[in-house]
């Protein structure tokens, strides 16, 4: 009864990813846990035992599941189901899959040579419409497509997107199939890593869950607010300069901040697309002076038609206080707005692109950065024209 148990559950643990598989194992006893990892696969046990708490890592696992990079196509990959010799016959692949009580569970049939290199798959139906006597070697899918272990999962994401195959065989350096990674995996890694954007975009990790310790989430979010608290002095830094401005036209003050949301939400539009861009790979190939000119020429556009909006605002605004020079300052607000959002949809596209090109992930914090650039640009830009042409 106790072997029957352990093959239903071994037989479940090598249908599963590492990290579900391991979940599964946290609910057995310690000793359990060691007899089942030891029946798995080798490659297999150390990537489930690399999501193990500690107490439940077997000793003889723990070097090599501290070594398993997470974030790798390693731990997305379940043991391959299928996996027949070159020189198997169509009928004898299809004995073998009556034979098996998950055959419903397959995509494909992998055909390996002595080795276990990968040589090619089988389609289904074109195992169905081959002739008995022919081998598999003869109707299989050469060279097919493939992953890596140790190719990252955003590298294997962007490669799904352009192909969506069910499912991808995963093989080592020299070729040997260690198992495969089912499409609707990645494409789950993918919904995640774009939901996980807007979080880092503000410095919240992507470790962080609602369930995550009061300490936890001050430790992951408090450094990025540090940072954000000394970008922002040098926006106070850059208003400071025009002090003697908005002594003078104290009506500027009010749409300080109007200028700065309306450029900081232009920025995190032009920053949201090429992120995503990154994320599903269009950025690459596509020329970055093509996407800069389109988001700043967007840019002028929308500051155009809500520069007169606010432009106006600020006449009627001045006016009404008797200001003489109302007409101006609507357009130094309007001539502010157009020039910040310009330079917001630059900043947009060149905040990530230069965190990548310096090895740092993209969208960590960058809108810690984006909304430094902006705020420097457009109230500098506004105090700059205030007091060209008005003053």
């Amino acid at each position: 009864m106790e072997f029957q148990d352990d093959q239903r559950r071994l037989q479940d643990l090598r249908q599963r990813v590492p990290v579900d598989a391991a979940l599964l194992l946290t609910r057995e006893q310690p000793e359990r846990v060691a007899k089942l990892l030891a029946l798995l696969p080798r490659h297999f046990a150390v990537q489930v035992a690399a999501h193990l708490p500690e107490e439940l890592r077997p000793a003889e696992l723990a070097t090599d599941a501290e070594k398993t990079e997470s974030g790798t196509v390693a731990n997305l990959t379940e043991l391959t189901a299928g996996v027949l010799p070159l020189t198997h016959s169509v009928q004898q692949a299809i004995d073998w899959l009556r034979a098996q009580e998950t055959a419903h569970d397959l995509t494909y049939l992998y055909v390996t040579d002595g080795a276990q290199r990968l040589c090619g798959l089988v389609v289904m139906r074109d195992l169905l419409l081959a002739r008995p006597e022919q081998l598999l070697s003869e109707i299989m899918l050469k060279s097919p497509f493939t992953l890596s272990p140790e190719m990252s999962q955003s590298e294997a994401i962007q490669a799904a997107v352009r192909r969506h195959y069910p499912v991808y065989p995963v093989v080592d350096a020299q070729g040997k199939l260690t198992g495969i990674v089912r499409g609707y995996r990645l494409f789950e890694q993918q919904a995640i890593e774009i939901s996980a954007q807007s979080g880092r975009m503000v410095g919240v990790n992507e470790e962080e869950r609602v369930a995550t310790s009061l300490w936890d989430a001050f430790r992951l979010r408090h450094p990025w607010l540090q940072i954000n608290l000394l970008t922002a002095f040098l926006a106070g830094g850059v208003v400071s300069l025009f002090e003697d401005t908005i002594t003078q036209i104290v009506a500027l003050a009010a749409f300080l901040p109007i200028l700065a949301g309306q450029s900081g939400n232009t920025g995190c539009q032009a920053l949201a697309i090429t992120l995503r861009g990154i994320t599903l790979g269009d950025i690459d190939g596509y020329p970055v002076a093509k996407l800069i000119t389109k988001e700043v020429t967007l840019g002028a556009v929308n500051g155009l038609f809500t520069g007169c909006v606010a432009g106006f605002a600020m006449w009627m605004f001045a006016g009404g206080f008797g200001n003489h020079q109302a007409l101006q300052l609507g357009a130094v607000i309007a001539l502010a707005m157009i020039g910040s959002c310009m330079a917001s949809g630059f900043f947009g596209v060149m905040v990530p692109l230069t965190l990548r090109r310096f090895g740092a992930d993209p969208s960590t914090a960058s809108s810690i950065f984006l909304t430094t650039g902006t705020d420097i640009a457009g109230m500098g830009l506004m105090l700059f024209l205030a007091t060209t042409l008005v003053l």
